[in-house]
């Protein structure tokens, strides 16, 4: 082969490689976003077809006791609409959620989601608030014990585990105690009335629920800060004169927060589920207590409703955390585009 046929010889096309490292984060984000669906629907299959192997009859709860009337049986078996096939049922039942209806509640006589919507702001805003108990509290230990090695490490390494055994409606009884009845700092019971009231009647239960939480979010961020710690890239930052607080914020915190976010993502539904027992404790009017109060009264369309929307909330939230880690570890981004 003569050289000019070397040199003339056209260079390979980078033109498709560029396509499809473009094209990654799209298909990415499409692969996330199906594996949603596909999850929410088989959740759906399950969370339905679950009450048709459980005890007990909705329709008779209705007779509250009495003895059985077959005809006033068969009219509430009709009314609801079961006395359709299951597979008829669920079709109905899915048509009227992507419609914004979630069927009639046998215990209020209302539409689950009227029912739904008068309690849940105050779940959203007790969940709201202990995940800022759990942000704020939990990251600051964290950062301190992997920053301040010896006495202050291990004492809130102590602290965080003996919090970490502490059950909800153990926490609960012990704030209450201290701060309700001793101090007489916070109330005891009720949701309050909106605003500060709101908050200061939610503290107490926020942070009950959120204790547990917190010293799980301590323990992971101060084992992956010490990770960081020890990285290469770390050591050349302090080397060149950098400020100890950029090196931290900069280098260290940003890179941990890929395992951080991961498990944030988890505890959302950990509090969905959990505000149930805070909310007893309270006496809190939301969906949690809803939820207990909805399964010993077979109000079966409340309790698919309920757990529906923790599951929604669950898979939404890491669906969410699976397509920000990208943005914060370049490691995950290249590894995508590499796809």
């Amino acid at each position: 082969m003569a050289v000019t046929d070397i040199v003339a010889a056209p260079a390979p096309s980078t033109r498709g490689t560029k396509k499809k490292l473009k094209a990654s984060p799209v298909i990415f984000v499409i692969r996330k976003v199906a594996t949603l669906l596909i999850t929410l629907f088989f959740a759906s299959l399950i969370v339905f077809f679950s009450r048709f192997i459980l005890p007990g009859d909705p329709a008779r709860f209705l007779l509250r006791g009495r003895s059985p009337n077959p005809a006033a049986l068969a009219a509430i078996t009709k009314q609801y609409g079961l006395d359709k096939p299951p597979v008829e049922q669920y079709l109905s039942w899915m048509g009227g959620i992507l419609h914004g209806d979630w069927g009639r509640s046998l215990a209020y006589r209302q539409d689950v989601s009227e029912v739904l919507l008068a309690r849940l702001p105050v779940t959203l805003e007790l969940v709201a608030l202990a995940a800022v108990f759990i942000t704020v509290l939990g990251l600051a230990a964290g950062i301190l014990a992997s920053l301040n090695k010896g006495g202050w490490d291990r004492f809130i390494l102590i602290s965080v585990t003996a919090a970490g055994a502490i059950p909800p409606f153990v926490a609960a009884i012990a704030l209450t105690a201290l701060f309700s009845v001793q101090l007489g700092w916070f109330p005891s019971f009720g949701s309050g009335s909106g605003g500060l009231d709101r908050l200061w009647h939610l503290t107490l239960p926020s942070l009950a629920l959120g204790v547990t939480y917190i010293a799980f979010m301590a323990r992971v961020t101060r084992s992956s800060m010490n990770e960081q710690l020890t990285r290469e890239h770390v050591e050349v930052a302090t080397s060149r004169g950098l400020k100890p607080s950029a090196v931290v914020f900069r280098h260290v915190l940003r890179n941990a927060m890929a395992p951080i976010l991961t498990v944030s993502g988890v505890l959302i539904a950990g509090l969905l589920v959990s505000s149930a027992i805070v909310e007893q404790t309270f006496g809190l009017a939301g969906i949690g207590g809803l939820l207990v109060q909805s399964i010993d009264r077979l109000d079966f369309s409340v309790v698919q409703a309920i757990v529906m929307i923790v599951v929604t909330a669950f898979v939404v939230a890491n669906t969410i955390v699976d397509l920000i880690q990208p943005l914060l570890d370049p490691r995950i981004a290249a590894g995508t585009e590499s796809r």
